[in-house]
């Protein structure tokens, strides 16, 4: 054989037998530790913070020297540095657009030096069932870039717990610790998802943000700002009882799903109805269980089909109304949870508060909530049920709370009355915060009159809180007497 043939030969079985070193080292150098400083607001006295902490985390750089990594690393943040694996100098960064819901973010390094010679990371597809990945990141415990290999075994819908959002994710037998989140899952030298949360039971148990959840991301922020997951802000319900199909007239062949309530604000507000069955989304089936078809084999949440798409963005559903089918529209207007009585836990957004003769008011938030220690077990629990169990309706968009009083001569008798729901302030139906200013700054009586859930009163002189406001405010030590959002309420 001749010599060159016979080279040709040896490269080629090297390749087979040990793949090319440098497709794992271009990843390496794309690979980036994030040290994060962030201070986040005390929701129980919510004119103040609760102080300077640090986390860390990873992220890798992709295309437009930009860095990818996970929302729950930068939340919150007020300063931050970045250090490329096998590096030693850290460069300060910038968060550049965060999406909570899908827990992503993009960071931005004003330093030439920072990209030098590195390959941006190219993102990949939706990884298969059984596919072998490589995990990325930098967990705790070391300062050193760690790769951790695994299987994908499940791809399907999950709630995040960033944010609670139901979105399309999956499953590794690869542990994600802390430090590794916001980490580059690798498949044949591209990313196919970003490392972000471990099972809460089991062993070697992780879960990746796909590619498609990420590839929605970034063609959503091309216009320089996040609109967020379409959401149809509906409640649904299954159809695998029999006697129920055969009730809303469905034929043996018919599947689908049962609408039963449209929520205020919905895109689907006067087009859907209540009892319609959803019986396919954009020409693709609804089966009973709620579930389409997304991959031969492979079936998922139905809402995908919507999540897919972009606000403003239209969907068709077949339905059947009464005895009728009926193909119908929908622009998908409002993104992931605009619809929720009490929101999930909210990150880079100052608490909304007002104070008025020393009593603090705030809408029901988790954060809220989570100022108590272990709050789903201490919190008061006719709070935890809005959050729980509430939903909004035309008549009540918020809970607004009497978190506090701050004690004064204006106030006494009431120094004790905390955490209670606000129905009623001089006869007007609270529905939202701005509702309970409006009711308070438009007040001409003399005497302001505010009633919770239960019919207890709080009674104040209008004439003595406005005039001791401001002295209650200077001894507390607080700057003003309402949040930024409700100047102009």
């Amino acid at each position: 054989m001749k010599l060159f043939p016979r080279l040709i030969l040896i490269v080629a079985l090297g390749w087979i037998i040990n793949p090319p070193v440098w497709a794992e080292e271009g990843i390496k150098e794309a690979v980036v530790k994030i040290y994060t400083v962030y201070n986040r607001y005390d929701y129980n006295e919510p004119w103040q913070m609760l102080g300077q902490r640090r986390r860390s985390g990873s992220g890798c750089i992709i295309s437009g020297r930009r860095i990818l990594t996970s929302a729950h690393v930068v939340g919150d943040q007020t300063f931050i540095q970045v250090r490329r694996a096998g590096e030693a100098k850290k460069y300060t960064a910038e968060v550049e657009i965060v999406a909570h819901e899908c827990d992503l973010a993009i960071l931005r390094v004003n330093h030439d030096s920072f990209f030098s010679g590195v390959r941006p990371v190219e993102i990949g597809d939706l990884a298969e069932v059984r596919d072998n990945v490589a995990v990325y990141g930098f967990p705790k415990g070391g300062d050193e870039l760690c790769i951790t290999e695994g299987v994908v075994s499940r791809v399907e819908h999950r709630e995040y717990t960033h944010s609670r959002a139901y979105l399309l994710t999956c499953q590794i037998d690869a542990s994600i610790n802390p430090g590794s989140s916001g980490g580059p899952v690798v498949k044949d030298d591209k990313l196919v998802g970003v490392a972000f949360q471990s099972a809460q039971s089991g062993e070697n148990i992780g879960y990746m943000v796909p590619a498609p959840v990420i590839n929605h991301f970034l063609t959503d922020i091309k216009d320089g700002r996040y609109d967020g997951t379409p959401d149809l802000g509906i409640s649904w319900q299954k159809m695998e009882n029999p006697d129920l199909r055969s009730k809303f007239g469905m034929t043996e062949r018919q599947t689908g799903v049962l609408v039963n309530k449209i929520y205020p604000g919905s895109p689907a507000k006067g087009v859907l109805k209540s009892e319609d069955i959803v019986l396919s989304i954009d020409g693709r089936n609804v089966e009973n269980d709620g579930t389409i078809e997304f991959r031969k084999g492979e079936r998922t949440f139905f809402g995908y089909l919507a999540q897919r798409k972009y606000i403003n963005d239209t969907v068709e559903f077949e339905i059947l109304r009464g005895d009728k089918l009926m193909d119908i529209e929908i622009k998908l207007s409002r993104p992931l949870h605009f619809w929720r009585l009490v929101p999930h836990e909210q990150y880079d957004v100052a608490p909304t508060y007002y104070i008025l003769g020393g009593l603090v008011f705030e809408p029901l938030t988790v954060n809220f909530l989570k100022t108590w220690r272990k709050w789903y077990l201490n919190a008061p629990l006719n709070l935890i049920n809005y959050y729980i169990h509430g939903e909004p309706t035309d008549g009540q968009r918020e809970i607004v709370v009497l978190a506090k009083v701050l004690a004064d001569e204006t106030n006494a008798g009431y120094h004790n009355w905390k955490n209670r729901v606000i129905s009623y302030v001089n006869g007007r139906k609270i529905s939202t915060i701005r509702d309970l200013v409006k009711a308070f700054e438009e007040h001409e009586g003399r005497y302001h009159i505010i009633v919770d859930k239960k019919g207890y009163r709080i009674v104040l002189d209008k004439n003595k809180v406005d005039e001791n406001g401001p002295g209650i405010l200077k001894q507390y030590k607080i700057s003003a007497d309402r949040s930024r959002d409700l100047e102009h309420w």
